[in-house]
């Protein structure tokens, strides 16, 4: 009776092996079949490009925030809005310069500059000092004008001219706090005086 039941192990332990050879064998030829990438198509090698969101408005068709590539400028972002309506100046505004992620960018309207054309053209006639009611472009006037508005002396206009020359120009007037010396008090008596 011990004799049967060792060669029924020996059988199973002799079926077990069989297979567990027989499956290796096939694993292995699996493997020389298997299908390999080329470098070319590895999915891991490719970089996302990194994106920024700026917000457009102004002159121009469809004002909104827009996603672009890192390292758009600004003509981009305009275009990507549907570009410059007819009443927007698109000299007044720096369409190479290169965007930041969060930043406004603002078209100015003709009219705008219109009037403050005015203002720069009055005050040369009045030896510096604006007529009521017009308003200076703070994105074009010369340094003169910029130094007859109140509080803002000769260092301060010049402060304002080389902002406007590294940054592209000014966005929205409540950049001008940006400048040194201009804090909430100056600009309160400022806001009313000037334009974009």
């Amino acid at each position: 009776m011990l004799v049967p039941m060792f060669k029924r192990s020996m059988m199973i332990l002799l079926l077990l092996g069989m297979m567990a050879a027989g499956g290796l064998m096939y694993g292995y030829s699996e493997q020389d079949s298997a299908v390999k990438l080329s470098p070319g198509e590895s999915r891991s090698a490719e970089v996302p490009a990194h994106e920024i969101t700026v917000y457009v408005t102004g002159a121009v068709n469809r004002p909104g925030v827009v996603t672009l590539k890192e390292g758009a400028r600004i003509g981009d972002a305009v275009n990507s809005c549907g570009g410059v309506l007819p009443t927007g100046d698109a000299e007044r505004i720096n369409m190479a310069q290169v965007l930041k992620d969060g930043q406004k960018v603002q078209v100015p309207e003709k009219a705008q500059v219109t009037r403050a054309a005015g203002a720069d053209k009055s005050k040369s006639a009045n030896n510096g000092k604006s007529d009521a009611g017009e308003l200076i472009n703070i994105n074009t006037a010369d340094a003169q004008a910029l130094d007859s508005l109140p509080g803002v002396g000769p260092s301060t206009a010049q402060k304002i001219i080389e902002y406007r020359e590294t940054e592209g120009g000014f966005q929205d007037i409540s950049d001008l706090k940006k400048i040194k010396g201009i804090g909430e008090a100056k600009f309160a008596k400022l806001k009313d005086k000037i334009c974009i």
